[in-house]
C-alpha cells in the first residue's frame, strides 16, 4: 500500500516548498534559546536572558498576523522578503550590541525589531490547502508532515544552537539561525507556481479572521501552550547547568521533540473520523498532564525520558489545530488565521520564558517547572471553556465531515456564524 506521505509529494514543487519551509523555520527553535544560552553566558543573567527571548516572542505575536495579512492581500514574495530583510538587521544588531556589552535598552531594542519576521510555517500551510483543497484526508497527512518538519527543526535546532554558542564562541547560534531564515525565505518566496493566489481587499470579508470565536478559542489555548515550551526551553537549560552539563540541555530537548516527531508521523497514517474538536481537547488535556512527571525528575535521563512522553501529544493537538483553523477560518484570510494561532503561541512562550527565568533565579531549576504545570492547567481549563464554540455545527455532522471538508464548501458561512456571535 502506498505511503500517505509519498501520495502528497506527487504534484509538482511539493518537494521544494517544504524543503524551504524546513529551513525557513529552524530559526524557530534556534533563535530564542540561542539568545538564552548567548546571554547566559555572557551576562550569567537568566532573568535577562529569557525577557529577551520574551520580547522577541512578542514582537513576533505583535507583527506576525500584520505582515500574514498582507500576504493574503499581495502574495507571498511581496511581502516575505522585505519583512526578512529588516529581521536580519535587527538580529545582527542584537548580537553586535550583547557582544560589545552595550546597555540592556540596546539589547531589547533590536529584540523588539528581531521579531518582524513572516510565519513560514503557515505559509508552507497555505501552499497545502491550496494544492489540496476538496482533500481533506490528503491535506491532513500534509499537515502532519509539517507537523514532522516542526519537530524536526526541534530536534536539530537546539542542539546546533546550544552547541555552537557553548563549543564556539556565543554568538553562533542566533547567528547561524537568521542564516537559515534567509536561504528559507528567499528560496520559498523564488516558488511561484504553488504560491497561493492573493485575495486583494475587494473580494475578501471585512475584519479581522480573529473575529471568529472558534478561532479566538484557539488562540487562548495556545497562549498557555506555548507557556509550557517556553518555560521548558528555559528551565530544561538552567536544570542542565546545575547538573554541571549545560550542553547536554540540547540533546534533552531534541528528545522532547522527537516524542512529538514520533506522535505526528503516526497520526498522519490514521484515518480518524469525528470531528477533530474532540481530539483537539483530548490532546490539551494530554499535554496538562504530561507535565506532572516533570515536577520529580531528579536527573537528566529522567528529564529526557519525562520529557519524550510529554512530547507524544504536541504533534496530533497541533496538526488538528489547523484542521480547526480551516473551519472557522474563510479560504481568503486563511494565513492569517494560521498565524493567529502562531501568534498565540508565540505570546505564551514570551510569558513562559519570562516567568521561568525569574523563577530559577530566584528558586533554582527544579522549582521552574512549576511553570509549565500551571500553564497546562491553564490550557485545559480554558479548551473545556470554549469547547462550545469548536464543538461539531450541524452543517459539519451533516455533512460526515471531519473538520476539514467544511471550508471548501462553506467557509464564509462558517465565519458569518461566528462573527455574528462575536456581535
Amino acid at each position: 500500500m502506498p505511503s500517505p506521505y509519498r501520495a502528497i509529494f506527487g504534484r509538482p514543487g511539493t518537494k521544494s516548498f517544504s524543503a524551504a519551509g524546513l529551513l525557513g523555520r529552524m530559526p524557530l527553535s534556534m533563535m530564542g534559546i540561542g539568545i538564552v544560552t548567548m546571554v547566559s553566558q555572557l551576562t550569567g543573567r537568566y532573568g535577562l536572558a529569557g525577557a529577551l527571548s520574551a520580547t522577541i516572542a512578542l514582537s513576533a505575536a505583535v507583527i506576525g498576523p500584520q505582515i500574514s495579512r498582507l500576504v493574503d492581500l499581495h502574495g507571498q514574495r511581496r511581502v516575505m522578503r522585505p519583512a526578512t530583510l529588516v529581521s536580519l538587521a535587527a538580529v545582527a544588531g542584537l548580537l553586535l550590541s550583547a557582544q560589545q556589552r552595550w546597555p540592556d535598552w540596546t539589547l531589547f531594542a533590536f529584540a523588539a525589531c528581531v521579531g518582524c519576521v513572516p510565519s513560514v510555517g503557515s505559509m508552507i500551510r497555505a501552499r497545502w490547502a491550496e494544492i489540496y483543497r476538496g482533500s481533506p484526508r490528503a491535506l491532513h497527512t500534509a499537515y502532519s508532515w509539517e507537523s514532522i518538519v516542526d519537530e524536526m527543526c526541534f530536534i536539530v535546532g537546539p542542539i546546533l544552537s546550544i552547541g555552537l554558542s557553548t563549543a564556539w564562541f556565543p554568538e553562533a547560534g542566533p547567528l547561524l539561525a537568521g542564516g537559515f531564515l534567509a536561504a528559507g525565505v528567499f528560496w520559498l518566496t523564488a516558488q511561484r507556481a504553488t504560491e497561493p493566489v492573493p485575495h486583494p481587499r475587494e473580494h475578501r470579508p471585512k475584519g479581522s479572521a480573529l473575529r471568529s470565536r472558534g478561532l479566538q478559542v484557539l488562540v487562548v489555548t495556545f497562549v498557555a501552550t506555548g507557556a509550557i515550551f517556553g518555560a521548558i526551553d528555559v528551565v530544561t537549560v538552567a536544570f542542565a547547568e546545575e547538573e554541571g552539563h549545560k550542553a547536554a540541555a540540547s540533546l534533552v530537548l531534541a528528545v522532547y521533540a522527537l516524542g512529538s516527531c514520533v506522535a505526528g508521523a503516526v497520526f498522519g497514517l490514521l484515518h480518524l473520523k469525528g470531528h477533530p474538536a474532540r481530539r483537539w481537547t483530548v490532546g490539551v488535556c494530554a499535554m496538562a498532564v504530561s507535565m506532572v512527571p516533570l515536577q520529580l525528575v531528579g536527573s537528566l535521563p529522567l528529564l529526557a525520558g519525562a520529557l519524550f512522553l510529554a512530547g507524544l501529544s504536541i504533534a496530533p493537538t497541533m496538526v488538528t489545530t489547523m484542521a480547526l483553523v480551516e473551519e472557522h477560518v474563510p479560504r481568503a484570510k486563511l494565513t492569517e488565521g494560521m498565524t493567529w494561532t502562531s501568534t498565540g503561541l508565540a505570546v505564551g512562550v514570551a510569558l513562559g520564558s519570562s516567568a521561568a527565568g525569574w523563577v530559577v533565579d530566584a528558586a533554582g531549576a527544579a522549582r521552574g517547572y512549576l511553570v509549565p504545570g500551571a500553564a497546562g492547567v491553564l490550557a485545559m481549563l480554558v479548551a473545556f471553556a470554549g469547547y462550545r464554540w469548536l464543538r461539531p455545527r450541524p452543517a459539519a455532522s451533516a455533512a460526515g465531515g471531519t473538520g476539514a471538508e467544511v471550508p471548501g464548501r462553506d467557509a464564509a458561512p462558517v465565519e458569518r456564524r461566528d462573527q455574528e456571535s462575536v456581535a
